[in-house]
């Protein structure tokens, strides 16, 4: 019962931190798990799928102080700039990890014509009310 009241506040939290407008024509957040991990008192692990459609982009966001964040390519191709890094696409099958209190300043769909989706993983202290925050 608390995973589920757990994963039902992570829900909340990932959809009142992002406008409408940021996932219109752009992207679906999807919660997928939340568990806390028994052996690292206060984290949590949280998972994601965001499913892009074709030509989908997220809207520029920071992530939770705390969140450390492994990105997995589920199918199509993504592109992604944390930070000050260069922009790069990454492939199904391919990955790469934001630290905490990253900036996500571009996540899309690197294609106009075929879907991308990928897998978000948060490692981020249990009480952390947003893991994702606009950049306005």
């Amino acid at each position: 019962m608390k995973a589920r009241k757990f994963l039902a506040a992570i829900s909340l939290a990932i959809a009142s931190a992002m406008p409408a407008a940021a996932h219109n024509p752009g992207d679906v957040v999807t919660p997928h798990f939340a568990k806390e991990i028994p052996n690292i008192s206060g984290k949590t692990l949280t998972t994601l799928i965001v499913d892009y459609p074709p030509g989908g982009t997220s809207a520029p966001h920071s992530h939770a102080k705390s969140s450390f964040i492994f990105a997995y390519v589920l199918s199509g191709e993504i592109e992604s700039k944390v930070n000050d890094g260069p922009t790069q696409t990454y492939r199904a099958g391919e990955s790469w990890y934001e630290p905490p209190a990253s900036r996500h300043l571009v996540s899309r769909n690197a294609s106009k014509t075929k879907s991308a989706k990928l897998l978000a993983v948060f490692v981020a202290d249990s009480d952390e009310k947003e893991l994702t925050t606009p950049i306005r």
